[in-house]
């Protein structure tokens, strides 16, 4: 539905980012309203007028069908414009889990080299997380469930440590929130959630 990757095959004339031949991904987002203060502050999916990239009536009247689609009519703005040689099937879940994971790290300062970041759960974000972690020069703790994954985190993702978060043993650690943290984390803690 989203992740839509592909090649560009025509432009309009006041097209400048892209060109026919270039791959190219659509996240989850074809359109916005660009005036509210969502908007002008680039926070277009909080829009009231938003326009998903699957299942939202376009600007033109028609249904957006996303990555169900044979072909898509997208502006320049949602466009990203991969490396040539990112293969389409690699760049695709950057659109998605990649910014999922991508924008709190740096929104929140996670993206300086020499932090210790804890990625909790090694599923689709989680594998991302740690791929994204290890690229920014952090030092990297994968806690999961599941024992099993201890060999996919530290030897395939490249991962530090490895925890199983069922075992109270391994879980005796001092917890250091950086001072950017403190308030999300007293938040969620006074939520009961966890805090990843």
């Amino acid at each position: 539905r989203h992740e839509i990757a592909g090649e560009v095959t025509e432009v309009g004339s006041k097209v400048t980012k892209v060109k026919p031949g270039d791959k190219v991904g659509v996240g989850c987002l074809v359109g916005a309203c660009h005036s509210c203060e969502n908007c002008t502050a680039d926070l277009e999916n909080h829009c009231p007028q938003v326009i998903q990239t699957y299942n939202s009536i376009d600007v033109d009247g028609t249904m957006t069908y996303g990555g169900y689609s044979d072909h898509m009519v997208a502006r320049e703005r949602y466009i990203v414009r991969f490396p040539e040689n990112m293969p389409l099937d690699a760049g695709a879940p950057l659109l998605c889990a990649g910014i999922t994971v991508y924008s709190p790290m740096k929104y929140y300062g996670l993206s300086e080299p020499g932090m210790h970041i804890a990625v909790v759960g090694l599923g689709g974000l989680g594998h991302v997380a740690v791929k994204f972690a290890k690229a920014f020069g952090a030092r990297v703790t994968v806690v999961s469930t599941s024992p099993k994954k201890e060999e996919e985190a530290l030897k395939r993702l490249g991962a530090d440590s490895f925890l199983v978060s069922t075992n109270m043993d391994q879980l005796k650690v001092k917890l250091i929130v950086p001072p950017n943290l403190r308030d999300l984390f007293q938040l969620q803690m006074k939520r009961g959630q966890n805090v990843v």
